[in-house]
C-alpha cells in the first residue's frame, strides 16, 4: 500500500469513529470499532472492517444496519476528509480476533510430536554393526 492510501485510510478510520459510536447506540449494536481501512489504489472504494462486541445484534447484523446507512456515512466522512471522489464505503466483519482463537485451540488440543530417533544415530548403528 501507497504512503497516500494509507494517509486516506488513517483519515477514514478517524472520520467513522465518532459517527459509528452514535450509530452503534442506536441500533443497539453494543461497540462497533473500525479495526481497518483498505483503500483501492485509486482511492475510490474504502473496504472498512469493524469488529462488534455486546450488544442485541449479531455481528453480522450490525454490520448489515451499517451498510444500510452507508450514504449517510460517506457524507460525514466527505465532510472531513478531502478528496477529488468521496470514496464508496463497503462494511465487513473483521472476524481476526475469532481466527486466531480458533487457531489457538488447535494447537492446544494437537497431541505432542513422538520422538523419533534421529536419522544420524541409524547411520552410525549401521556402521558399528
Amino acid at each position: 500500500m501507497s504512503i497516500r492510501t494509507e494517509k486516506v485510510s488513517s483519515e477514514i478510520r478517524q472520520a467513522l469513529a465518532r459517527p459509528l459510536t452514535n450509530l452503534a447506540s442506536e441500533i443497539s449494536a453494543g461497540f462497533l470499532t473500525v479495526t481497518h481501512v483498505r483503500m483501492s489504489p485509486d482511492l475510490r472504494i474504502a473496504r472498512v472492517y469493524l469488529s462488534v462486541f455486546g450488544g442485541k445484534l449479531s455481528p453480522e447484523q450490525a454490520v448489515a444496519k451499517v451498510s444500510e446507512r452507508a450514504g449517510q456515512l460517506r457524507k460525514q466522512v466527505s465532510n472531513q476528509v478531502r478528496l477529488r471522489f468521496s470514496p464508496e464505503l463497503h462494511f465487513y466483519v473483521d472476524d481476526t480476533l475469532d481466527a486466531i482463537n480458533r487457531i489457538e485451540t488447535l494447537l492446544k488440543n494437537v497431541p505432542p510430536a513422538a520422538s523419533q530417533p534421529d536419522e544420524t544415530d541409524n547411520a552410525h548403528s549401521h556402521e558399528s554393526a
